[in-house]
């Protein structure tokens, strides 16, 4: 059996006396989509940051397709394949999306040092660009500047920055925060159709979108793996009810 793209066995973490991850271990096949679940202050974003090498662990590993990855630097795990989404306008704001997947490319490729010779000196890297976009539907706004976008597009084009990298495992902390309610189900239908051997792990807190697009869901609570299963063993759990999906859809 091959081992899981992403794995993490006996993760541990605490600020002082507060505990933000106890004994945490995740499988995350490849193909896998997983939601992270969990109330507020369950250490999702935590977990995130302990996987992406942000935070450092104070016991257990993380295994990306079988290595110990634990003591790598950031930069580190996303050359091997662990990716995370950032806040792309933040960081580009003025540049086209075309503009801001293809310098992605070209970093990824070692040539970001050229970025600024004419744009025909990177053809090979702006046609990737505009399939990567084309497979997100961003391709009818590609020449807008990124601050222009719709924030939907904006965050389907954190997710194409993100896919110029060639990850293995894509990890998303509420990709559909702040999007408004009729753009979400489309950026999840786009999630749910990124490449079938790439492995995705979601947190997001609208039940109605974890329970249509995993395939698998985390509930971390307090720090702590409460139950994971899939999206019929979690809703018919009553401890997941009593401490999150109940309060959930009232919130």
């Amino acid at each position: 059996m091959n081992a899981p793209m992403l794995q993490t066995r006996g993760l541990d973490k605490r600020f002082g006396s507060l505990i933000v991850a106890q004994s945490i271990e995740i499988d995350l096949p490849q193909g896998a989509r997983h939601a992270l679940i969990g109330p507020n202050g369950a250490g999702k974003t935590t977990l995130i940051n302990l996987m992406t090498g942000r935070l450092r662990p104070d016991a257990g590993q993380i295994r990306l397709g079988g290595e110990n990855i634990s003591a790598l630097a950031p930069e580190a795990r996303v050359k091997r394949g662990l990716v995370r989404t950032f806040q792309i306008n933040t960081l580009f704001p003025h540049l086209t999306a075309l503009e801001a997947v293809t310098l992605a490319v070209c970093e990824r490729r070692g040539q970001a040092g050229r970025w600024w010779r004419k744009l025909s000196d990177h053809k090979d890297a702006i046609d990737e660009a505009h399939e990567i976009l084309t497979s997100l539907q961003l391709a009818a706004d590609c020449l807008r500047p990124t601050h222009a976008l719709a924030y939907g597009q904006q965050r389907l084009l954190e997710i194409a920055l993100a896919l110029a990298t060639r990850p293995k495992v894509l990890l998303l902390d509420e990709p559909a925060a702040g999007v408004p309610q009729g753009e979400s189900a489309e950026l999840f239908t786009a999630i749910a159709n990124l490449p079938k051997d790439m492995a995705v792990l979601f947190i997001e807190h609208d039940m109605n979108l974890v329970f249509r697009f995993a395939t698998r869901i985390i509930v971390l609570v307090a720090g702590a793996v409460l139950t994971e299963g899939t999206p019929d063993e979690i809703a018919a759990d009553p401890r997941v009810r009593e401490v999150y999906l109940g309060s959930a859809h009232h919130g």
